[in-house]
């Protein structure tokens, strides 16, 4: 122990071995004091409240989706026998039907891209979002209590209605 440590432990228990209190303590009563006027105090609380907001919307879409590769085919197929019939040599027959069965392919792509789509309709559907609304409030915050006692009258905020009487704290006077 410290040196320090050891003069407290000896000063104080000499002072418990002669009776002499270490600290002057005053020792707390209670007593009941008199409400006379009791006032709620409000505050005003906002919160965000989630509300859901549902319209009616026009919706276009197109019906008959088709997906045949019959276009690309029949296309490949034409511009085959367009290219063979245009050339005039073996090798430029050859030479002719794959440039027209590519181009007759990218060709009948194109028109049969354009025909799947189908006709355009149109429909309704409910369309919703989430939106949140400020709303306020009162709520109870607490009492303004005011109480006489001793012939004083004092004031002090509780979180609840104490009713007729209120405990107190009393100090003997010193």
């Amino acid at each position: 122990m410290s040196s320090i440590v050891k003069k407290i432990v000896r000063i104080t228990a000499g002072c418990v071995i002669a009776g002499a209190p270490m600290f002057a303590l005053s020792a707390s009563t209670y007593d009941e004091a008199e409400v006379v006027a009791v006032e709620p105090i409000y505050e005003t609380v906002s919160r965000e409240i989630p509300v859901q907001a549902c319209r009616e919307e026009q919706v276009t879409y197109q019906t008959g989706r088709n997906r045949s590769a019959t276009g690309p085919i029949l296309g490949a197929i034409i511009g085959g026998a367009l290219g063979n019939a245009v050339g005039h040599e073996k090798r430029n027959k050859q030479v002719g039907t794959v440039v027209g069965a590519v181009l007759g392919g990218s060709i009948g792509a194109d028109i049969s891209r354009r025909q799947r789509g189908g006709p355009v309709r149109t429909r309704t559907e409910e369309v919703c979002d989430t939106r949140y609304e400020v709303r306020s409030e009162e709520q109870l915050a607490g009492y303004d209590v005011r109480y006489v006692y001793g012939g004083t009258t004092y004031q002090t905020r509780m979180p609840r209605d104490p009713g007729p009487t209120l405990r107190v704290r009393v100090r003997p006077a010193e």
